[in-house]
């Protein structure tokens, strides 16, 4: 199927068809018969990802783990779905984000605030609850066996406090979620990738995310595999620019005058001139305007993500005597 990349060792990438092509993967590991599935997108996603365990040879029986980087819905909204197909599959979640895969109403509420009901509906669907029975908490060092494989999970705070990524020893290297930012392959220039950071509302820390970036790259990964779109190499380069390019959208956070709609638009504003100049500093394939128009939904989220993480570091107001 034309939505299915193989990679070797094992992993496979499955195109979501969240939002449009090439926007979101969801990631299947396969070992001695069974498979692991990392991310779900929305629920739309479901028939997609039965299909390629089927062109895999995978039976539903034979998954014996769903993995959440984090419970944002473009990672997870398909979860209670996928997991109703998926009869011996256990789900692993951040502790953070266990409850709310098991009563999603408030992760829902907290997505309608962001897009509004109807938006959030058209793109995620009805969320479903997943028993408590089947979900492990993906505890920080917690291994656990794909067949002869093992899978370990980080905790790697930073896009949200509830995220990890997932280190394969047999690949050896990360699935990232969204911690190691997002590379969409519109910008790929002679097969080289860049990278821009994810500073989505509401949880973005910039300190968490510069130390998952170096805990992930400590560990030597000879790739790593993004939600945002799928496998990159030469990674130590990508991650010195994510440090880099985190620094210049904090540094254009702190710069922004007022608050409200008008800090909103200069950090906006600010944002789409980085993109500029990293488009013209690194060749991007594509032009400016191409550029800003793929990251506009991107951009939005992270000048909002930044407007969140401005407010909730100003000291609180005196109480009074």
């Amino acid at each position: 199927m034309n939505d299915l990349i193989s990679y070797g060792d094992g992993v496979h990438a499955i195109d979501s068809g969240y939002g449009r092509p090439r926007l979101a993967a969801i990631h299947v590991i396969v070992q001695d018969g069974r498979a692991a599935i990392i991310d779900t997108a929305s629920n739309g996603s479901v028939p997609r990802i039965l299909g390629a365990l089927a062109a895999l040879g995978i039976a539903p029986e034979a998954v014996d783990w769903v993995i959440l980087t984090h419970i944002h819905l473009d990672h997870a909204g398909g979860a209670g779905s996928l997991m109703c197909a998926l009869p011996q599959a256990r789900l692993l979640v951040h502790p953070r984000g266990l409850r709310h895969m098991i009563d999603p109403t408030r992760l829902w509420e907290a997505t309608c605030a962001v897009y509004g009901p109807e938006q959030a509906f058209t793109l995620y669907g009805q969320l479903v609850p997943v028993p408590a029975e089947r979900i492990v908490p993906a505890t920080d060092g917690l291994e656990v066996l794909l067949g002869s494989r093992m899978l370990r999970i980080f905790d790697t705070p930073g896009h949200a406090r509830h995220h990890i990524c997932i280190w394969d020893s047999v690949a050896r290297a990360f699935f990232t979620g969204d911690t190691f930012g997002l590379s969409y392959r519109e910008f790929d220039t002679d097969g080289r990738a860049f990278v821009v950071p994810t500073t989505t509302p509401t949880q973005f820390d910039p300190e968490g995310m510069h130390l998952s970036i170096d805990r992930m790259l400590a560990m030597q990964p000879q790739a790593m595999y993004l939600t945002h779109y799928s496998r990159v190499t030469d990674v130590e380069r990508l991650g010195a620019d994510l440090h880099r390019l985190v620094d210049t959208m904090v540094a254009v956070a702190e710069a922004a005058r007022g608050d409200g709609v008008a800090r909103h638009v200069e950090i906006l504003a600010g944002l789409e001139q980085i993109m500029r100049e990293e488009a013209a500093r690194q060749n991007w394939a594509l032009g400016e305007d191409d550029t800003l128009e793929l990251l506009r939904m991107d951009l939005e989220l992270n000048a909002q993500g930044l407007g969140v993480w401005l407010d909730n570091r100003k000291p609180a107001a005196p109480t009074g005597a």
